[in-house]
Formats: structure tokens, sequence, C-alpha cells
């Protein structure tokens, strides 16, 4: 192509630039002359096309244009929204926390609430990093089912909840684990311990059982191992945990029944009371 032809051809694209420039600096300007409700549907279709970002920061032009006005309130728990689903967490929250801050018993502080809670449950990471958003989440999840259980997102954070619970007892069980594969039985105790005394009610505390029998006669204590058996054959005697112990005890003359006064025999006296599960 001609140096001359190429030149043209640069000069009409650096004028369509400019031009598209103007238009967006023209669509900002133009904001101060929408209605609030103008605004507001602008960003609902640009969350409708996929812009969950751009939505954000045009709900957040309601408010700052019309601070005191009705879409301004919509605004915010909207940009809350859209920030999340733009995976942008920290600016989620903190539009969720203007709105609980602002309008604390209006109808939209439970979501604003349960999007702060699924800000934090939605970064919770594979069972091998920091469990920090895991407590985050559990805490945001319990404000949701304690301060709003009629609304519709209660029911929704209990499945959250439990499923964060589930996930620190997998930590637990990964660290305890590891700890029990190189004989360090003690660590490994205190780690199925947890799961065992404050994570009961997760898919983890059969195994947690079975690993504090192997755990125990490698330490030589067989009472505590035969309790831990015996805590198993009362609540899970279907499990394949269950099965493993009972062979591994019985293969040492041992029952599977409560000895001593240590902590597992505490544990299985509330668990004849009925009052563990």
């Amino acid at each position: 192509m001609p140096l001359a032809a190429r030149l043209a051809k640069f000069g009409i694209l650096l004028a369509i630039a400019a031009f598209l420039t103007a238009c967006s600096r023209d669509e900002v300007v133009n904001l101060e002359t929408q209605s609030p409700e103008q605004i507001y549907q602008s960003a609902e279709a640009l969350l409708e096309g996929n812009k969950p970002k751009k939505a954000a920061e045009m709900f957040g032009e309601v408010e700052r244009l019309y601070p005191y006005s009705e879409w301004a309130k919509r605004g915010i728990v909207m940009s809350a929204f859209a920030w999340h689903k733009a995976r942008q967490y920290e600016d989620a929250r903190a539009a969720a926390q203007r709105y609980l801050d602002f309008y604390p018993a209006d109808e939209d502080a439970a979501y604003a609430q349960y999007i702060m809670a699924l800000s934090y449950y939605d970064q919770i990471d594979k069972v091998g990093r920091d469990q920090g958003n895991t407590y985050q989440a559990l805490q945001a999840l319990r404000v949701v089912i304690e301060r709003y259980p009629d609304s519709e997102y209660a029911r929704s954070a209990i499945l959250k909840f439990d499923l964060a619970i589930d996930h620190l007892a997998a930590k637990e069980m990964e660290v305890g684990r590891y700890y029990l594969k190189r004989k360090h039985f003690t660590a490994a105790i205190n780690r199925f311990r947890v799961v065992v005394e404050d994570y009961q009610t997760t898919t983890h505390t059969p195994e947690a059982l079975h690993r504090l029998v192997e755990a125990y006669l490698s330490l030589g204590l067989d009472d505590e191992a035969q309790t831990a058996g015996a805590i198993l054959g009362h609540n899970f005697q279907s499990t394949e945990w269950y099965d493993a112990s009972y062979k591994l005890l019985t293969g040492r003359g041992l029952e599977l029944k409560s000895k001593g006064n240590s902590w597992l025999a505490q544990v299985y006296r509330r668990v004849i009371k009925g009052a563990w599960l």
C-alpha cells in the first residue's frame, strides 16, 4: 500500500477513535440530565447484557446523582449484586454494608446480608488453602439465619452454613491423616477430636472416630480405642468405618465398649442420652 494511502487510513482510524471517545464522554455527562429511573434502567440493561462491572458502576451513579431517592436505595443493593456477579467481592461487601448501614430495617436488608455472606462463601477455596474466608462466611451466614429467619434467603443460608462447616471438618481430617500417616499420633488425635466434638454433624465424623481407633491403638491406649469404636457402633454401624474398626479391635481381642473416663467416654455418655446428635 502506498505511503499516502496508509497515512489516509491511519487518519481515518484516529478520527473514529476520537469520535468514540467523544461519545463516551457525552454519555457520562448526559447522565446528569437523566432521571434516576432512566439511569437505573440503563444499569439493568448492562446487567442483562452480561456486563456486571459496568452495571455496578451505573447503579452507583444513581446513588451519586440522586442520593436520597428511592432509586438510589435500590441502586445500592443492586450494585452489591452486580459487583458480586462480576466477582469483585470487596466491592460487593462494601455496597452491601452501605445498604445495611443506611437501611437496616428495610425489606431488602436480608438480601444485602446474604450478598455479604456470599461474597465470602464463593471465595472458599480448596481444602488445602487458608480457611479465613470459611470462618467469615459462617459468621455472615449465621447473621442471615438468626436475624432474618423468615426471609427467603434463610433456607439457602442454612444449607451453605452446613456446607461450610463440612469444609472445615474436611480440613481437620486432611491434617489429621497427614499426622497419622507420619506416626505423629498425638497431633493426629487432636485433629480428629476437633471433628468429633465440634463438627459432629458432618459427614466426616465416622471416619474421624475410626482414625481415633487407629491412633489410640498405635499408642497402646486400648480403653480410648474401644470407646471410639463403641461410639461408631452406636451411631454409625452401617458405615464402612464401623466395619473397619470392628475388625481392627476384635482382631486384637478387644470389644467395642466404652471404658475409662476419657473425653471420648464423656461423648459416649452424651450419645447414650441422645443429647449429642
